[in-house]
């Protein structure tokens, strides 16, 4: 059985723009790469709107060296970027971008919600490129909710919405430059479910809402985390009511990194020039 390496819970909310009001999961900011290939979950929300006459969000800005994956669970938010594509995503839909060799893009309230409110919540997730990929051609993955299988669990315990990798001979509809599962996890009360990682990958468990047991022994509630080791085969996780996560787990990208902002790259040398790039206007325009 998996190890459980570290825990961790969110601090208190801080905005992003005037539209995202986010919990930091965990982030590489802090100098770690325990997770990779992940980078940083911030889970925005549950937060309750008002109508609003101008959509509230976050306006043009530049990533370069990584992907980011929005996943909204309430609410509805308006994409576009420098490569000309973009769209609503909504609830139960996923957006995959890759930034690459370097993207512009805005993220804001779709016009639709700001015009009525209501309850906001998604996740984002900032997934790491390898050196031979971090100047990969901007890409755009919109993958609305009926395009993500949902596998029931045995014994009534629930579903698994299967966004990227396998799961049970499953195939999520994501497409990835290393190997990658994300997995949308919903757990009725007093049930469990025992999963089967790839040995060698990092496993993330993510509790967004509810309470739960890992391994039977680690308790986790709203917010929180848990680190497990990359080899050991499985581990479980029982619900004491009902609960939503997502389990991240991915082949390791043993590589430095270097990070700036929304650069992430291998050296300083790399960041210096993503800046520069960007200052050139040789991320495009929007």
């Amino acid at each position: 059985m998996r190890q459980i390496l570290s825990t961790s819970t969110a601090p208190q909310a801080h905005w992003v723009g005037d539209g995202f009001p986010v919990r930091s999961l965990f982030s590489h900011m802090g100098g770690g790469n325990g997770h990779s290939p992940f980078l940083l979950l911030d889970y925005g929300g549950p937060y309750q709107f008002e109508p609003a006459d101008m959509p509230r969000g976050v306006d043009v800005h530049p990533h370069k060296g990584f992907e980011t994956v929005t996943i909204v669970y309430d609410g509805e938010v308006e994409h576009g970027d420098s490569t000309g594509r973009g769209g609503v995503i909504r609830k139960g839909d996923v957006q995959w971008m890759t930034a690459g060799s370097g993207i512009l893009h805005k993220e804001f309230h779709s016009h639709d919600f700001t015009a009525t409110g209501g309850n906001f919540e998604m996740v984002q997730l900032w997934v790491n490129l390898p050196a031979r990929d971090k100047s990969a051609e901007p890409g755009y993955q919109g993958i609305p909710d009926g395009e993500i299988p949902s596998v029931p669990l045995p014994d009534d315990a629930g579903q698994m919405r299967v966004i990227a990798g396998s799961f049970d001979n499953t195939e999520g509809p994501a497409k990835t430059f290393t190997p990658i599962d994300v997995w949308d996890l919903r757990l009725n009360p007093g049930k469990s479910v025992t999963l089967h990682p790839v040995d060698g990958h990092n496993v993330t468990v993510v509790v967004l809402s509810g309470k739960v047991t890992v391994n039977g022994e680690t308790k986790l509630s709203d917010a929180s985390t848990a680190l497990l080791s990359r080899d050991g085969g499985e581990f479980t996780v029982a619900a004491a009511s009902d609960a939503k996560l997502l389990i991240l787990s991915g082949e390791p990208i043993d590589e430095p990194v270097a990070a700036y902002g929304p650069f992430v790259m291998n050296t300083e040398a790399e960041i210096r020039q993503a800046i520069t790039d960007f200052n050139a206007g040789r991320f495009g325009k929007l």
